[in-house]
């Protein structure tokens, strides 16, 4: 039996790389086109993977990347709540 686990991997929307999903913060929308970030991966709605890069965020904010991809309107603050959960991360 193999018994190292299986890591989940996802794609970044920016990037399109193949990450383990721990590497990407998932960004969800929910029924009522609510966009917020979902650090547990759990919440329900349509989801989508960014790295946890400064440059990636700062890229798909540049390219609306979220905002096609989620077919919402992304609100800035969201990019800012991204870069702040970044810059805590690299401490």
């Amino acid at each position: 039996m193999n018994s190292r686990k299986k890591i989940p991997m996802r794609k970044c929307i920016a990037s399109g790389e193949m990450k383990p999903k721990k590497e990407l913060i998932r960004i969800v929308r929910s029924k009522e086109g609510e966009v917020s970030i979902d650090p547990t991966g759990k919440k329900s709605g349509r989801g989508a993977y960014l790295t946890l890069d400064r440059e990636i965020i700062l890229s798909a904010q540049k390219k609306n990347v979220l905002a096609n991809q989620l077919s919402a309107h992304i609100d800035p603050s969201l990019y800012e709540q991204l870069l702040a959960i970044v810059d805590k991360e690299q401490q």
